[in-house]
């Protein structure tokens, strides 16, 4: 039996951008998707913690260090600039490995810079 489990989180992420024309994604400080291994391209639900919304997409990298956190394409019109969110990736594993299975968590800053690892 494989049961899917979350494997890695980065919270609370605030919304730097939003790219309305563009064809779908996030864009994520590479920083930040090397620290909880995120891929490029990786899929990953994004919740809004200011108006609910959930959203699935994909990742794009976004310049190391630089903070940026920007939804794109028709994702851009479920947050605004400011709004906090938490990106979320999963991953499948069998039911032996699952168990006690810890995710990695960063928890980020009003900058989007890790203020603290929880793996």
């Amino acid at each position: 039996m494989f049961i899917e489990m979350c494997k890695s989180k980065i919270q609370p992420a605030v919304v730097t951008a939003t790219e309305l024309f563009y064809e779908g994604s996030i864009t994520v400080d590479k920083a930040l998707m090397d620290a909880v291994d995120i891929l490029p391209y990786e899929r990953v639900h994004v919740l809004n913690l200011n108006n609910g919304a959930r959203m699935e997409t994909y990742t794009i990298e976004g310049a190391s260090n630089s903070g940026v956190i920007c939804l794109n394409g028709a994702a851009a019109r479920l947050a605004e600039p400011g709004d906090k969110v938490i990106i979320i990736s999963y991953c499948t594993l069998e039911k032996e490995k699952a168990i006690g299975w810890k995710p990695k968590i960063v928890i980020v800053n009003e900058q989007n810079q890790i203020s603290k690892e929880l793996f």
